[in-house]
């Protein structure tokens, strides 16, 4: 069986730009719910900062209830733990809440959007571009921006907070101590800068194989009657096979390189959280510091270690939602070659429904080489019906194809009521209704 390759989208490339700057691309999708970002935020904000409390409750409790042994003391910090723990739980719920809906809404806008701007592209578009991809960017990428924008880009910027705020309490219990962090982080952030343009480039290359699936999945099942006549089963197993172990292993090449990412950071960190207790401790034991604060800033150290994992993690799922952002705005971005010029032509009215195809020369996009008409000419007078009749491949279809413009030749003219097709308005899409054109290019005229 003879199969029809599809090539790939061919849309102009977006230029190269951070991962940021490519997200940001979809903040016309998100202005709308201002509101709602701004709960989001409020709520953010006061769960990281109960969070950041915490440290201080337990330092309280240590030192003016344990080691001095005040049960009122004690019974107080508790108290005031207990507190800061359920203004934490209600925000951390407002959050998540405001957040996770935000990212379905903009996800369903965003589907949208693509879905009304692809329905303009005209039919050529369709025939060079792999419809199983199409449906991959609808489904699979905007996904991959609803996780983004509903789970990863809040906690980013709780961890963000947790990190600055984390170091600021560090700084306040102990700067000898918070110096040793501080000459720890860049370590920290070297690899997550090193290895963000190649996660990028390896989440782009995952997305692109499973469209590569889709795009075969469709064209296989909807050809299905000729592929079991022409028993193409072993062959399309075959291909889908190649297509699946392509999408796996771009993915095991995404991962892996997250992983050692992640690794890499857990290593440095908690490395570094082992040396602070090491001198924390000799202070302590020498009297230069209380074991309340010791206790405080080791609860922050390991914060700011789980913030910047977190955040390392972040960053991957950002880099995934970069490749698929472009992809889906390389949909948005794809011009029709087919439109309303910008001035149109009105057509006479009432319309007398002559049509004159002269000198027209057409090749479909997916055939250049080949044309379906060459110096084709047709007159049809009003009132006049014309049966184009022919073998198959003469041109019958292409010919009702020009009239309805969803092609334009790349030789001659297609005139409605002698008015040039590509010239007139919106009606000019419409196919004339009194010159009746029925039937299928050898071409033979018969008179009604």
């Amino acid at each position: 069986m003879a199969r029809i390759d599809r090539l790939p989208i061919e849309t102009p490339k977006l230029p190269t730009a951070t991962t940021l700057r490519v997200l940001a691309r979809t903040g016309r999708f998100v202005r709308p719910y201002g509101w709602r970002i701004v709960v989001a935020v409020v709520a953010l904000v006061t769960a990281a900062s109960a969070m950041l409390a915490i440290g201080q409750g337990l330092r309280v409790a240590i030192d003016s209830g344990f080691l001095a042994g005040d049960p009122g003391a004690l019974d107080g910090a508790l108290a005031w733990l207990l507190l800061v723990v359920v203004v934490m739980a209600v925000a951390t719920y407002v959050r998540f809440y405001f957040v996770s809906w935000l990212g379905e809404r903009v996800t369903a806008d965003l589907r949208r959007s693509v879905f009304d701007h692809i329905l303009k592209m005209p039919p050529g578009w369709f025939e060079m571009t792999r419809t199983g991809e199409v449906i991959s960017r609808l489904t699979s990428d905007t996904a991959m921006l609803d996780m983004v924008i509903g789970t990863s880009a809040s906690l980013a910027l709780r961890n963000l907070l947790l990190l600055a705020g984390g170091l600021v309490m560090l700084a306040l219990t102990s700067l000898k101590l918070t110096l040793l962090v501080l000459v720890g982080v860049p370590l920290t952030v070297a690899p997550i800068v090193l290895s963000g343009r190649r996660a990028r480039r390896l989440a782009r290359a995952s997305q692109d194989r499973l469209g590569d699936v889709g795009a075969y999945v469709d064209e296989s099942l909807h050809e299905i009657r000729t592929m079991q006549a022409y028993v193409h089963e072993a062959a399309d197993r075959r291909g889908f096979g190649e297509r699946v172990e392509g999408a796996f292993d771009a993915a095991r090449d995404r991962f892996r390189q997250r992983a050692a990412l992640v690794a890499t950071v857990i290593l440095l960190v908690f490395g570094a959280i082992g040396v602070i207790l090491w001198v924390g401790g000799h202070d302590v034991l020498a009297g230069r510091m209380s074991a309340g604060q010791l206790s405080a800033f080791v609860f922050y150290s390991v914060l700011v270690a789980s913030a910047v994992a977190a955040i390392s993690e972040v960053i991957g799922n950002l880099q995934r939602a970069a490749g698929a952002t472009e992809r889906l705005f390389e949909l948005l971005e794809a011009v029709p070659e087919i439109a309303a010029p910008a001035q149109p032509v009105a057509l006479p009215l009432p319309p007398r429904g002559e049509i004159a195809i002269d000198g027209v020369t057409f090749h479909y996009p997916s055939r250049p080489d080949a044309p379906a008409l060459e110096d084709f000419s047709l007159s049809v007078r009003s009132g006049e019906r014309v049966a184009l009749v022919g073998p198959s491949g003469a041109g019958k279809t292409t010919v009702f194809q020009l009239l309805l413009r969803f092609y334009d030749p790349q030789a001659g003219r297609v005139r409605i009521d002698g008015i040039d097709f590509a010239r007139c308005g919106p009606r000019g899409r419409q196919a004339p209704h009194r010159a009746g054109v029925a039937g299928s290019g050898d071409l033979r005229r018969e008179r009604a």
